[in-house]
């Protein structure tokens, strides 16, 4: 997958993969209604996932939403959380190259493999733009990141991620969305659902 743009479909296999195990439905996030085309993805109890707690993650497909993506509220505990919370914290700068860090190394994975395999590594695809900004909203503090294409087309990926304490838990909303405004506005329904 050369795609960055895939990461949304991978995040939400990966959901739907995970939250198989269990049979609950999840409990849905109330201002993003079933009525309006968003559907509870089940998330059962993540036992795989020591310190996360997915409370509600939602999906709205292509076929009924004029603005599709997927929105979450997950819970950090203990060390996973304080970590999650430095890596958040961190300058935009130092943020957005850790994005780039994490797209290398798997890239540089992927060209490793295909070296053991006797197979010639791909050739290197341009890389796109990853953009973060900070926002604040409904007490809590935010990022935006937008990961643009390489691609002279306009296509983009963006993931609002709200983060705040409650108790001894990190609370991140996540919505992820082809544009910013949706995402921020998924990323706070799920942040009031909280």
């Amino acid at each position: 997958m050369r795609s960055r743009f895939r990461i949304a479909a991978l995040a939400l296999a990966a959901a739907v993969l995970l939250g198989s195990c269990g049979y609950d439905a999840g409990r849905g996030i109330a201002d993003l209604p079933a009525s309006t085309g968003w559907e509870a993805l089940p998330i059962g109890n993540w036992v795989l996932n020591d310190g996360l707690d997915a409370r509600a993650v939602v999906f709205c497909p292509r076929t009924t939403c004029p603005k599709p993506g997927v929105a979450a509220l997950l819970a950090f505990a203990g060390e996973r959380g304080r970590g999650m919370e430095q890596a958040l914290s961190q300058s935009p700068a130092a943020l957005a190259g850790a994005f780039e860090k994490l797209a290398s190394d798997k890239a540089a994975a992927l060209a490793e493999q295909r070296r053991r395999a006797g197979r010639e590594p791909e050739p290197r695809a341009r890389s796109g733009r990853t953009d973060i900004a900070r926002f604040e909203a409904d007490q809590a503090q935010g990022v935006l990141v937008t990961l643009h294409a390489a691609s002279k087309g306009r296509r983009q990926a963006v993931t609002a991620i709200l983060y705040g304490r409650q108790d001894d838990r990190l609370l991140v909303a996540l919505g992820i969305s082809e544009e910013p405004d949706a995402a921020r506005q998924q990323a706070l329904a799920a942040w009031r659902s909280r």
